[in-house]
C-alpha cells in the first residue's frame, strides 16, 4: 500500500483531513480544483475514481484527473476484474488495470468480491457468491494473480447481499479474514454495506461487526442505501444514492473505536448532489471519526 502524502504529524487537524476522501465525480472538479480558495475542500485529502472509466488514453477526464493528483492523494476503486468468475481473469482487462496504476500511482488499489462475466459475457452488475472452499479457492488464485501483476497489494470490498445461498457453510467475515490471510490482501469495509446485508438477512450488525477482521481493513466505505417495500417487507438497496444513514454512522463510530484513523471515503454515485451536500456529509464523517477516534485512545492508553 502506498502512503497519505499530505499528511502532517505535528498537524492534529491535518492529519484527520488527510484520511477523509470523496468519491470523485466530474461535476464536482470545479470546486475540487478550485481548493486555493474554497477553505471547505481543505477537509479532503484523498479522492476515489472507478477504475474503468479512465482505462482509454486522452481526453478531458485524464487531464483533470491528473490537475488533481496535484492536491489530493488518489485511489483506484475496479468494479470489472470479476474476481469470483470460473472463468478466470479477463487478461486484456488486467493489463489496462496494470497500464493505469502504473500511469496514476494510486495510493489505494481495490476490487469487490463479487463476479460479474461468464463464458465470455459480462454483466453490468456485481453479483453475489457462495461462500465455499471451492469459491475461497477460486477467488485467492485471481487475488494473487492480480497483486502479482500489480506488484503491489490490492484491497476487496466485502460486497452487499440480498439473498443466501444453501451451498454457503463459510460465514462471510471468516471468508474475508481466510482470503485476507492466504493473499496477503487488505479488506474495504463498506460500512453500509454491512447495514443493508444484515437488515435484509435478519442479523445483527453490531455482532456482525464483532465478528469482522478488522485488523485487516485498510480503507473504509460510507455510502447511503434505498428502501424498497415489498410483498415481504422492506428491502434495503445499496445504491449510493443519499447521504449515510444514522443506523450506519452509529457503526462506523463503532469500527473507528476499535482501528483509529483509516482512509474514509463518501460515495455518492446516483443523484449526485451539489458540493455542499457532498461536503456536509464529509463533516460529519469527520466529527464522527474524531469522536470515535478520543474514545480508542483513551481505551489504549488505559
Amino acid at each position: 500500500m502506498g502512503e497519505l502524502p499530505h499528511i502532517s504529524s505535528g498537524d492534529a487537524e491535518g492529519l484527520l483531513n488527510s484520511y477523509l476522501g470523496v468519491g470523485y465525480k466530474p461535476v464536482h472538479f470545479s470546486e475540487l480544483y478550485g481548493s486555493g480558495t474554497n477553505k471547505a475542500i481543505e477537509h479532503v485529502g484523498w479522492i476515489e475514481v472507478h477504475a474503468e472509466n479512465y482505462m482509454g488514453r486522452g481526453g478531458l477526464l485524464p487531464a483533470r484527473l491528473r490537475a488533481l493528483q496535484e492536491t489530493y492523494s488518489l485511489s483506484l476503486h475496479g468494479v470489472g476484474l470479476s474476481l469470483g468468475s470460473e472463468d478466470g481473469l479477463d487478461k486484456e482487462h488486467l493489463t489496462r488495470l496494470v497500464e493505469l496504476v502504473s500511469d496514476y500511482s494510486p495510493f489505494l488499489v481495490s476490487e469487490h468480491l463479487a463476479w460479474s462475466s461468464h463464458g465470455g459475457r459480462y454483466l453490468n452488475d456485481l453479483l453475489p457468491l457462495p461462500y465455499t472452499n471451492e469459491v475461497l479457492d477460486r477467488v485467492c488464485r485471481h487475488v494473487d494473480e492480480v497483486q502479482s501483476a500489480l506488484g503491489r497489494q490490492i484491497l476487496i470490498e466485502n460486497p452487499s447481499t440480498y439473498l443466501g445461498f444453501d451451498a454457503s457453510h463459510i460465514p462471510k467475515p471468516t471468508f474475508l479474514e481466510s482470503m485476507a490471510n492466504r493473499t496477503g490482501c487488505g479488506l474495504l469495509l463498506d460500512v453500509n454495506n454491512i447495514y443493508v446485508s444484515c437488515r435484509n438477512s435478519g442479523v445483527n450488525p453490531d455482532d456482525y461487526l464483532d465478528d469482522f477482521p478488522v485488523n485487516r481493513v485498510v480503507e473504509i466505505h460510507l455510502a447511503g442505501y434505498a428502501e424498497d417495500q415489498t410483498p415481504e417487507g422492506v428491502l434495503l438497496i445499496d445504491n449510493h444514492g443519499g447521504p449515510v444513514s444514522p443506523p450506519v454512522w452509529d457503526l462506523f463510530h463503532r469500527l473507528i473505536g476499535k482501528t483509529g484513523y483509516l482512509p474514509t471515503l463518501i460515495e455518492w454515485d446516483t443523484n449526485i448532489p451539489d458540493w455542499n451536500i457532498l461536503h456536509k456529509e464529509v463533516l460529519k464523517a469527520r466529527e464522527v471519526m474524531s469522536a470515535a477516534h478520543q474514545a480508542y485512545s483513551l481505551e489504549k492508553a488505559g
